[in-house]
């Protein structure tokens, strides 16, 4: 595939203190001037100020200067201008004018956790109280999986993210979205339209479903007003989450168990409709989780004089 990964996230939000206590809260390292890095994927999380809440670039690794080149070479076919070093590949998303670095980075190469046991009928698997319940340590990304993006033209976003940058479909929510990726992840990019171009989430891995549980927990302890959406289990990619809100308005995801799609494995893309495409079970989402709270503000700030 040649891309293999998001090696970070730079949001834009207005009160960037606000946002950078959250995400410390949250469970990334901060390492100083809003940038944030994660256990196994190094820095992942760039803040910045920005007049109103927006992605503005998205990270992706590749492996050498070979993939830097066919990088090129397809912007170039799709007639979208890019910018070279030695080392990177710029170019900017045409709807929702975000740069895409698409960067030499090192692969990650995750540390195999041990499957956490759980008991079942007829299965006793671990005995005395289970893991989850005695776990004390903070909850703590592995990882930046995915993020999602509102375009306002969600076929040119698909064929800039496809066409431009070698990404592969995933599935498809309907007509209203594509599950993307770039990596052996089920999606790392998932592209919804929507009326106004915006960062949706950011989602970040961890162990599993009791670690979900836990981080969410420990986030909202004296902060309620963070919930979003959660606990459930996804359809497409078939992940555990919990969704949270940051001071900006950018929700933030822990989730564990995502769907694995190896290079060599043939996948077929479905077309979720309903329901379906958003969740297998869990409470129903929320209507601000769909069309979030600020739209109106968002597009306000986006026709606004610069």
């Amino acid at each position: 595939m040649g891309t293999h990964r998001l090696t970070r996230v730079t949001m834009g939000v207005p009160n960037v203190a606000e946002t950078v206590a959250y995400y410390a809260d949250f469970g990334l390292t901060h390492v100083g001037d809003g940038s944030f890095t994660t256990l196994e994927g190094g820095e992942q999380l760039r803040v910045r100020h920005a007049p109103y809440r927006q992605l503005l670039e998205l990270g992706v690794g590749v492996d050498d200067t070979d993939d830097l080149a066919r990088t090129a070479a397809r912007l170039n076919r799709l007639g979208v201008v890019s910018t070279e070093s030695g080392t990177a590949v710029c170019a900017i998303e045409p709807v929702s004018g975000f740069t895409v670095r698409v960067e030499i980075s090192p692969r990650i190469t995750q540390r195999p956790v041990l499957a956490t046991p759980y008991n079942g009928p007829g299965r006793i698997e671990r005995s005395g109280r289970a893991p989850g319940v005695v776990r004390t340590g903070p909850v703590l990304p592995k990882k930046l999986g995915h993020c999602v993006v509102g375009t306002t033209d969600l076929d040119a976003t698909m064929r800039f993210f496809t066409e431009a940058l070698g990404f592969k479909v995933s599935d498809y929510i309907g007509h209203k979205g594509a599950f993307l990726r770039c990596s052996v992840d089920h999606h790392n990019v998932l592209a919804l339209a929507a009326p106004v171009n915006f960062l949706h989430h950011t989602s970040w891995q961890v162990d599993d479903i009791d670690d979900v549980g836990r981080g969410a927990a420990a986030m909202l302890n004296g902060h309620p007003d963070r919930h979003v959406w959660g606990l459930g289990r996804h359809h497409a990619g078939s992940n555990f989450f919990w969704y949270l809100k940051d001071p900006a308005g950018n929700f933030s995801e822990y989730y564990s168990d995502m769907d694995c799609v190896p290079e060599d494995e043939i996948w077929t893309p479905e077309v979720f409709e309903g329901a379906q495409g958003l969740f297998s079970w869990g409470p129903p989402p929320p209507p601000s989780f769909l069309e979030p709270d600020d739209l109106g503000a968002l597009m306000t700030g986006q026709h606004s004089p610069k």
